[in-house]
């Protein structure tokens, strides 16, 4: 006995099997009943055994045919699962993945580091950038907007998110350098309860208590000398002398520039930079790839 039977050779003869009529089950296929028949023929042939009777009361299955029509079908549900799954991974390779951020992730080459990674995995994936301003902490996903983001933890509605660590940095405290603690090597946070204080949108939740440290001021609310929605924003406010402000180490370059310097503090814990993405979304082939890239390009 061959075991070579095509799929199509299958497909006709589940027809027939299910219709126990062969005019029928032509139409249902879109072929000729001789056609069909001379398919099922060949198919008998190629078993080596009679697959149906036929006769004048009409079409039934042989011992033969009944043994053959489970697996059949499995043969064919299996066949069309693996046709979905392929032109599903064609889909992936031919798609568009946005990932949102508030602040690019300059830091030692990370952003081009994870595009090469990502990019040599899924060469004919499109990766769109999309810059948000500080009032959206979570930098596209809330409102969809973004497939991933990269963002400051903590995220508000944190259960709608998953995330993976990127960095953990310092906050330093970024003030003008004509402040009279700017003369300090560092600073102790209680010094700066009374200092007013640039402040993200109220938008921003949960990410604007972190970087007002309101966990370190022991219940004493925050002075808000402005608001500030984006680096060049605060950069202004802090030349200013509108406030002082707490900044990542790695975003430090980013504001110390002519007339204004970071230093460390004392009593305030690390910022966490991460990439994000919604925790329904989680199985998506490319969300989850451009996640291993960056998780694979800080582990490496």
């Amino acid at each position: 006995m061959t075991a070579d039977a095509h799929t199509r050779d299958l497909r006709y003869f589940l027809a027939v099997a299910e219709e126990l009529h062969f005019t029928r089950a032509a139409e249902r296929l879109y072929v000729s009943q001789p056609a069909l028949s001379k398919q099922i023929r060949s198919l008998e042939r190629q078993l080596g055994t009679e697959l149906f009777r036929r006769d004048r009361h009409g079409v039934a299955l042989t011992a033969a045919g009944e043994a053959l029509l489970p697996h059949a079908r499995a043969v064919l549900t299996a066949w069309a699962a693996g046709a979905a799954a392929v032109e599903a991974a064609k889909a992936v390779q031919r798609a568009t993945l946005t990932v949102g951020m508030s602040t690019s992730p300059v830091r030692g080459g990370l952003l081009p580091a994870i595009r090469s990674r990502f990019t040599a995995a899924h060469p004919r994936v499109t990766v769109r950038l999309r810059q948000v301003s500080w009032d959206d902490p979570t930098a596209g996903l809330a409102d969809g907007t973004a497939d991933a983001a990269f963002v400051w933890l903590p995220l508000p509605d944190e259960e709608r998110y998953d995330w993976t660590v990127l960095a953990e940095e310092p906050r330093l405290l970024a003030l003008p350098e004509t402040h009279p603690l700017a003369a300090r090597a560092e600073i102790d946070f209680a010094e700066l309860l009374a200092e007013p204080f640039l402040a993200l949108p109220a938008d921003a939740g949960v990410l604007r208590d972190h970087w007002l440290a309101l966990d370190a001021r022991a219940g004493r609310p925050p002075v808000i000398g402005a608001e500030i929605a984006g680096a060049e924003e605060t950069y202004e406010a802090l030349v200013a002398g509108l406030g002082v402000c707490l900044v990542a180490a790695g975003n430090a370059p980013l504001i110390s520039l002519g007339g204004v310097v970071t230093r460390p503090v004392r009593g305030v814990g690390p910022s966490r930079y991460a990439l994000a993405w919604r925790r329904a979304d989680g199985e998506r082939p490319l969300v989850r790839a451009y996640a291993r890239a960056c998780r694979e390009t800080v582990g490496g």
